[in-house]
């Protein structure tokens, strides 16, 4: 029988080393981009529960990107969304109220923290709360399309 101790932690058995999925040799440069997947899925709680949509062009509007988050039971004042280092943040701050007795709590008082990892060009167009839903509309402006031709030099 194999010790356990030794089981959980490695010991006595090949380590294998971690192939990453942008460690192709066509994608150079994607180091950040790995880093930044890592740290998204390390954080991801599932709460509140969230959901992405494409909304296609109207008159208004260009096609972009809306996050609809469910923030029952918070207002305008306890939520804060901010945009930093190329990430969408979304904050959620209620606090307790202890001038209340409750016989059943079902609903907790809990804070979050969202994070969206944004691609380069992505713009945040607005966001509103309507019915404990807090809707985030993005944009991706359509980047100018460059062809740039690199002068080959002659070595002798």
């Amino acid at each position: 029988m194999q010790d356990p101790v030794k089981v959980a932690s490695g010991e006595g058995f090949e380590c294998m080393s971690r192939v990453s999925s942008l460690s192709s040799p066509f994608l150079l440069g994607f180091d950040e981009i790995e880093r930044l997947l890592e740290r998204v899925t390390k954080g991801a709680d599932g709460y509140p529960p969230y959901n992405i949509e494409r909304l296609v062009r109207d008159g208004e509007h260009p096609e972009r990107l809306r996050i609809t988050l469910a923030v029952a039971g918070f207002t305008r004042d306890q939520l804060d969304v901010t945009v930093e280092e190329s990430q969408l943040v979304i904050r959620g701050r209620q606090q307790e109220d202890k001038g209340r007795q409750y016989l059943h709590r079902g609903i907790a008082a809990r804070q979050f923290q969202r994070t969206f990892v944004l691609a380069d060009g992505m713009e945040v167009l607005g966001a509103d709360l309507k019915n404990g839903l807090l809707s985030i509309d993005l944009y991706r402006p359509q980047p100018e399309r460059i062809v740039k031709t690199i002068t080959i030099n002659e070595q002798e």
